[in-house]
């Protein structure tokens, strides 16, 4: 997808990569590394909530 600033992976045991990228119109974007054609899309501000959300625990049953 053209427009997408993609980070550097993130990457966990294994295999288990995904990337995070911004576009210029305000769109946040979550892919699995190698298939960023196929990307998760919402506003900056709904992945910063997911982030901090993440972060303070509150996804930690899923682990």
């Amino acid at each position: 997808m053209a427009g997408i600033d993609w980070e550097e992976a993130f990457c966990g045991e294994g295999n288990n990569c995904f990337r995070i990228g911004t576009d210029s119109e305000g769109n946040a974007y979550i892919a699995v590394a190698g298939q960023e054609e196929h990307p998760l899309t919402d506003s900056r501000e709904a992945l910063r909530s997911l982030i901090l959300e993440i972060k303070a625990g509150k996804a930690d049953h899923l682990l």
